[in-house]
């Protein structure tokens, strides 16, 4: 007999090691892991301040077509008084040459200045600032959604790291009790002198035993890093442990046609949803800079007051005294920048820019075509993978079935026995393997479509309740 085969086991099977403590470990469903996940996670809070500074942007852009230039400065200062020796009454003064301003006398002067300019028509400069900034803000929203994507899909593809790990424990703690059943048998055969047993066979069970015992402590570190992983993606509190909900199950997924999904890519994708934002953002930049072309069609208007204490004003409409006056201007004119070799130097530094986005676009819509068309065939055979593992499987406990009956009939084979436990074990590790593959096979599509977060937050995403 070679009991010691069940070895061949141990190579399919993981073990999640020592269990927390009930009260340290939070289990979630994949649902709520991928929320929690988005709620606190920084990657995606990082972006969400990106596009408030966007937001920023665009309101001081609206808030520029509206008295672009708006200044009123302020002076302070002593002035003199005025000596008026042959005393001139205040109306004639500016006729009489003997008056002087008197430095002996000084006297507080103050002086307040406001201008305004109010762009009338300007090419469609301001215009197409506001609209490269509301694109901006689209750039960076498709950004969000973009890491929201990425963080959603890296915790599937953890959880049902976990689930699998989870359900393969079972496997362990099975395949042990096999080597130890092994041994117990082989030492029973040898006390009752079985000619078909020696000592090779307990001492090489003994060396499984040593070697099963090496997996576990391999596998249990395994464990506790999945375990750190999915605790850390979900920043729970120091000392908490995730842990994944339920049984490993294959996911109740109906798989619909390529030109579904590949529709489904290129309306949903975040990363062209960003191309065609920065495509338009950019395509307003290049009017913004050709706009600097053509003059401007500006309302100015200007007010100044200054007082000096004591001072007499001068009346007279053509003679001023700026330490003591009040003036106001308004008017239409034109303002035209004149450095014309920088203007067209920057317009074609824009077109560059605006070029660079399309064939960004252009590179990025292949790219999800592929990535659909990749993911959307790995599903199928990830699916053809998982059946074949659920048909290998049935046959295995139809095969161990016939063992164990046959085994306590006294007509069956010891070594037939193992051989069956030890194919069904390793069957049973491998259709986990099979429906985790295929559970992230779908995930994966469904990231590639675009539609991985809503799908979860919709909850359609459900497994199948099968018999483990």
């Amino acid at each position: 007999m070679r009991a010691l085969r069940v070895a061949a086991v141990l190579s399919f099977v993981a073990v999640l090691g020592a269990e927390a403590r009930q009260s340290d470990t939070l289990r979630f469903t994949l649902p709520e892991a991928v929320s929690r996940a988005l709620e606190v996670s920084p990657e995606v809070s990082e972006v969400e301040a990106q596009r408030s500074f966007s937001e920023a942007r665009h309101d001081f852009a609206k808030a520029n077509r509206f008295l672009t230039e708006f200044n009123v400065t302020t002076a302070h200062a002593l002035a003199p008084g005025v000596d008026n020796p042959n005393g001139t009454s205040d109306e004639l003064l500016f006729l009489d040459p003997d008056v002087r301003n008197d430095w002996n006398s000084l006297r507080p002067f103050n002086q307040i200045e406001a201008s305004i300019l109010q762009p009338l028509y300007t090419w469609g400069e301001l215009g197409k600032s506001i609209e490269a900034a509301r694109t901006g803000i689209e750039v960076d929203a498709a950004s969000v959604r973009e890491k929201e994507a990425e963080v959603a899909l890296r915790t599937a593809e953890l959880f049902y790291d976990l689930q699998l790990t989870a359900a393969l424990r079972l496997l362990t703690d099975e395949a042990g009790e096999i080597v130890q059943r092994a041994k117990r048998e082989i030492q029973r055969l040898l006390d009752e002198g079985a000619e078909d047993v020696d000592d090779a066979d307990l001492f090489q069970v003994m060396i499984t035993e040593e070697t099963f015992n090496r997996q576990v402590t391999e596998v249990t570190e395994k464990r506790a890093t999945a375990a750190a992983a999915v605790s850390r993606q979900l920043f729970l509190p120091e000392g908490a442990i995730a842990d994944a909900q339920g049984v490993l199950n294959r996911l109740a997924f109906s798989l619909d046609s390529l030109t579904y999904y590949q529709q489904m890519g290129l309306s949903r994708r975040p990363i062209l949803n960003k191309a065609d934002a920065g495509l338009s953002a950019q395509s307003a930049l290049v009017d913004v800079e050709r706009s600097k072309l053509y003059p401007r069609l500006i309302l100015g208007a200007s007010y100044r007051i200054g007082y000096t204490a004591g001072r007499p004003k001068q009346r007279n409409p053509y003679v001023g005294d700026r330490l003591n006056t009040q003036t106001a201007q308004i008017g239409i004119g034109l303002r035209q920048n004149m450095n014309l070799f920088q203007t067209r130097g920057k317009i074609r530094q824009a077109e560059a820019r605006r070029d660079q986005v399309r064939f960004q676009q252009e590179a990025a819509r292949q790219l999800v075509l592929f990535e659909i068309e990749q993911a959307y065939r790995n599903v199928i055979i990830r699916a053809s993978a998982a059946s074949a593992q659920d048909n290998a499987l049935r046959i295995s406990r139809e095969w161990l079935q016939t063992e164990t009956i046959n085994f306590d009939l006294d007509i069956g084979d010891t070594e037939n026995l193992v051989r069956a436990v030890q194919t069904n074990l390793s069957l049973q590790a491998e259709r986990y393997e099979a429906i985790r593959n295929y559970n992230v096979s779908v995930v994966r599509l469904l990231h590639a479509a675009g539609i991985l977060v809503e799908t979860l937050e919709s909850g359609t995403l459900v497994e199948i309740e099968e018999d483990q």
